[in-house]
């Protein structure tokens, strides 16, 4: 079992910037994909971005150029910067890693709010 707890959310203008992070309680070295998805209200939940083990990283087109998916192996952390935000981009975001042996972890959400 993983725990990913998700922080950095919040309310910012648009145009700004938020950094969001995703700690995970044991090591991300080994994980097959990392991710971030976001979820706004009355809508289905969305891959944003995602990066895999080997360090190839996948954007949603609305958010490339803007938003970047890294991470810290010594911190079991990764992280989605996010800038240039848009009114559009609040919503609930969310973390997630999926494991080589098929398994699938969730964080509880953190929100941004992105005021026009």
């Amino acid at each position: 079992q993983v725990q990913l707890v998700e922080s950095g959310g919040g309310l910012v203008q648009a145009g700004g910037s938020l950094r969001l992070s995703c700690e995970a309680s044991r090591s991300i070295f080994s994980i097959k994909v990392m991710g971030w998805y976001r979820q706004a209200p009355g809508k289905q939940r969305e891959l944003v971005a995602a990066l895999t083990s080997g360090g190839s990283t996948n954007y949603a087109d609305f958010v490339k150029g803007r938003f970047t998916i890294s991470r810290d192996n010594a911190k079991n952390t990764f992280y989605l910067q996010m800038n240039s935000l848009k009114f559009e981009d609040t919503a609930a975001y969310y973390c997630n890693i999926k494991s080589y042996v098929g398994m699938d972890y969730w964080g509880k959400g953190t929100l941004v709010t992105v005021s026009s």
